[in-house]
């Protein structure tokens, strides 16, 4: 037996197969999403008033204004779901090999990011917007991925 063939058969071995790389991806999109939406949702719970007087200053001139506890609660409520959702469905790639809580906290996600980018957009914060659309452009990825 060659050391070529003794080579590639150790690669065979050693290789993760393409399902196996594709759970991995899967579980980091799903880590991610859960780590961030987690934190941002339950950093606007424990500090409610601070974000309430930033983004009222932030939406001064704007009709939004007076609505932002209202809005501020809906986008806590939906990013909580998505941090929820996203980390359930690692729980759930990793001992069940289901993908589906992960697809929905990555849809979830993506339905707060397009909240936010609407925010940021209607206040003028164009950079704001900017750095929205890079978690966005992931967050569709990971659906993609997650959708298999």
């Amino acid at each position: 037996m060659s050391l070529a063939i003794i080579l590639h058969d150790a690669q065979q071995v050693l290789s993760p197969s393409i399902f196996e790389q594709t759970i991995v991806i899967q579980i980091m999109v799903a880590l991610f999403l859960g780590i961030l939406f987690m934190e941002s949702g339950t950093d606007k719970i424990f500090d409610w008033k601070g974000n309430v007087e930033f983004l009222r200053g932030h939406f001064d001139d704007t009709g939004l204004r007076e609505m932002v506890p209202f809005l501020l609660g809906i986008v806590t409520l939906v990013e909580l779901a998505a941090g929820l959702l996203s980390s359930l469905g690692v729980v759930q790639l990793i001992f069940y090999d289901d993908n589906s809580y992960a697809f929905y906290g990555a849809a979830v996600s993506a339905l707060a990011l397009i909240m936010l980018f609407f925010g940021q957009r209607i206040a003028k914060d164009y950079k704001g917007a900017a750095t929205l659309a890079t978690y966005f452009i992931l967050t569709l990825v990971g659906m993609f991925i997650l959708n298999y």
